[in-house]
């Protein structure tokens, strides 16, 4: 029940936060034409009272001052005087008028403009602040505004984009824009879609888009995209997927295990009467066959213990056994694609790590298998061993491959992570092979330029027989 009401609840909460947001339009179309032309005129009415009053009143204060000048001092003069007296008082009332009304409108227009300045840089501010990236967009797709976090998520400069079409759409989105235009044209706002946009360099990524109707204070229709950088969530998303994919793996694990053990204990068995009983020439390629099977049965107890973790057995091991062990393992893939494999072991020759054996080869195993991956058919791999100190040995692995882009080399050891093509990796093999370093007390590290190859090097500790031992050896 629980379940089937979750799809409900989701599209109701979609519903009423489309309802919200193309009332919220709505009323940014009325701003324009409503509440703020009544405030416009209601306080340009103001304006004019007050200019009138004040006018009245200084007109009045002149001649009532006047009359008062004129009543003192010139009581006893001719008409004609007099005449003259009327004329200035005029005259200099409509002086005084004129530099108070000029004074009055300067003040109003500067404050106006102070504070339609200040109005601009707030709103400039939220514009720039704003964690979306905004593209306001006229009826013909041309940009009129563009805010700083578009400047960081697609690279184009506001100066480059203003005045031309939108440079973010992929040519495969152009359709896909034009629909979502109409939808706005029609009232039903864009919420939340998940598409693609590219950024300066042609590279597409995923983004959540929010396409809205929006008109101007001049009363021209506009579009308001805002799009938001989901590459992450995106990359996320497919993790938990192939989490999903391992779960269901683990469940049919133990059952296919169980499947392939009985067929190779019986085949283990048999190679190992036929070896007992053969000539001496067939005894070496049916001990070479014996080691194969373990290892496939090893490999079926891995599968068991799939979903725990093992304890790790850990016995001095020869390196240069544990690397032709793995390079035998690997040898019909090698011929079938013709991929040379040099093996120069001289130095690490008699040297010891303390490891788990099956640990230590699906380390190689797994760095092995990637450089295989990487070279091309009649390619060439080369196994390297070098002593780094006198307790430690690095052991390299280095392809003639296509090579790792710097942007992905950060990336290569975390789980999920790969460079390969759809189907052809999980994304695990590094990861494992970098736990597996670690719980060897080693370190590992990978050196790759495009078209250049790929190194993989792997350090060990060496396994060196403790002092109070020798010396009872000896």
């Amino acid at each position: 029940m629980r379940g089937g009401t979750r799809p409900d609840d989701a599209a109701r909460r979609r519903a009423l936060r489309r309802e919200r947001l193309t009332k919220s339009a709505e009323e940014s179309r009325d701003v324009p034409g409503g509440r703020l032309v009544n405030d416009r005129v209601e306080e340009a009415g103001w304006f004019w009272v007050t200019l009138l009053l004040s006018s009245v009143s200084i007109v009045g204060v002149v001649f009532a001052a006047w009359e008062l000048v004129e009543s003192r001092f010139f009581r006893e003069v001719d008409y004609t005087t007099l005449h003259y007296l009327y004329i200035s008082r005029g005259i200099a009332s409509s002086l005084l008028l004129a530099a108070w009304a000029a004074w009055y409108v300067l003040r109003v227009r500067r404050r106006s403009e102070e504070k339609l300045r200040r109005s601009w840089e707030h709103y400039r501010r939220l514009l720039e602040a704003s964690p979306g990236a905004v593209a306001l967009l006229d009826s013909e797709l041309r940009v009129t505004e563009w805010n700083a976090t578009a400047e960081r998520l697609y690279r184009h400069a506001r100066e480059d984009v203003l005045g031309g079409p939108l440079p973010t759409v992929p040519s495969d989105r152009g359709d896909e824009l034009r629909h979502l235009l109409d939808e706005v044209r029609e009232g039903r706002p864009v919420i939340d879609l998940e598409t693609r946009r590219c950024e300066r360099g042609g590279q597409s990524f995923e983004v959540q888009l929010t396409l809205l109707p929006f008109r101007d204070a001049a009363g021209q229709d506009l579009f308001l995209e805002v799009t938001s950088d989901i590459r992450e969530r995106v990359r996320m998303r497919e993790r938990l997927l192939e989490i999903e994919k391992l779960a269901s793996m683990g469940k049919m694990a133990a059952g296919t295990a169980h499947h392939l053990n009985t067929p190779l204990a019986t085949m283990l068995l048999r190679v190992q009467m036929m070896r007992e009983s053969a000539q001496h020439a067939l005894g070496s390629d049916l001990e070479r066959l014996e080691s194969d099977i373990r290892y496939c049965q090893q490999f079926v107890q891995r599968l068991l213990e799939f979903g725990r973790r093992p304890y790790a057995e850990k016995e001095p091991q020869p390196i240069t056994s544990c690397l032709s062990s793995v390079a035998t393992f690997l040898a019909p893939a090698l011929l079938s694609r013709g991929v040379r494999l040099s093996l120069d072991l001289d130095t690490a020759d008699g040297e010891q790590v303390l490891a788990d054996r099956n640990l230590l080869e699906a380390l190689f195993l797994i760095l092995l298998s990637n450089a295989l991956d990487a070279v091309s058919d009649g390619g060439g791999i080369a196994v390297r061993c070098n002593r780094t100190s006198e307790n430690r040995i690095e052991i390299q692995i280095a392809d003639e491959g296509c090579g790792i882009a710097p942007a992905h080399l950060p990336h290569v050891f975390e789980p999920f992570y790969t460079t390969k093509g759809p189907g052809k990796g999980t994304g695990l093999g590094l990861a494992i092979a970098r736990n597996i370093v670690i719980e060897h007390g080693g370190s590992i590290r990978i050196e790759s330029s495009p078209g250049r190859g790929t190194v993989a090097a792997v350090e060990l500790p060496l396994w060196r027989l403790p002092a109070s031992a020798e010396t009872a050896a000896r």
